[in-house]
């Protein structure tokens, strides 16, 4: 738990099982779906963003926004969970002092993230890299990312049309990853998602 401005907040943590006792090799911080919609921490995109990033030796934190789960506080669209989220990346950086960090999210979350990245730059203090999943764009506003942003989104998300991704990215030269098939949660086809995390971060 920790403490926020609107009070507790709930959170997890997974760590790498690292042999050689060095430690996480990065941070990552996971944002969930919209809390009124149902989202949690525990969204099954959300967790196979955590176990990406654990596979890739990062310490992955997740939270739940206000007023889900065990978080206190109510729903302040997206001002107060961008507060929220800096606030655990200040204390996972407290914790992992020095080490890069990956800020992810899926759909509502993809709008957090990609508002502190947009604090963080004019901090002169960027994320090192942003998974985004199921964008948010055209639904609220999206700001832009960096250029190695990873992007990825279903053909048939009925949620956040892919014509609405598009028209996002195409400003910004974006390249958007597809998976053919695939509805806004990705049902059976999660694997894909960290296939291609894990194969893009490498490069």
């Amino acid at each position: 738990m920790l403490r926020g401005a609107a009070g507790a907040l709930e959170c997890a943590l997974d760590l790498p099982h690292d042999g050689s006792h060095t430690g996480p090799r990065g941070i990552a911080l996971i944002a969930h779906p919209h809390p009124l919609y149902g989202g949690t921490m525990d969204n099954k995109v959300a967790q196979t963003l955590a176990r990406t990033f654990v596979a890739l030796g990062y310490a992955a934190a997740r939270m739940n926004f206000r007023g889900v789960g065990k978080s206190e506080g109510e729903h302040d669209a997206g001002r107060g969970e961008t507060d929220d989220m800096a606030l655990l990346l200040s204390h996972m950086q407290e914790q992992y002092p020095g080490l890069p960090v990956a800020l992810c999210g899926f759909s509502f979350g993809t709008f957090v993230q990609a508002h502190l990245q947009q604090r963080l730059t004019e901090q002169g203090k960027p994320a090192e890299r942003l998974v985004l999943v199921g964008t948010a764009a055209g639904k609220w506003e999206v700001p832009p990312v960096p250029a190695n942003t990873i992007v990825i989104h279903g053909e048939l998300d009925e949620t956040i049309p892919l014509a609405d991704v598009f028209d996002w990215a195409r400003p910004q030269d974006l390249p958007v990853i597809v998976i053919p098939g695939a509805d806004h949660f990705f049902h059976r086809k999660l694997q894909h998602i960290k296939n291609f995390v894990v194969e893009m971060w490498h490069r």
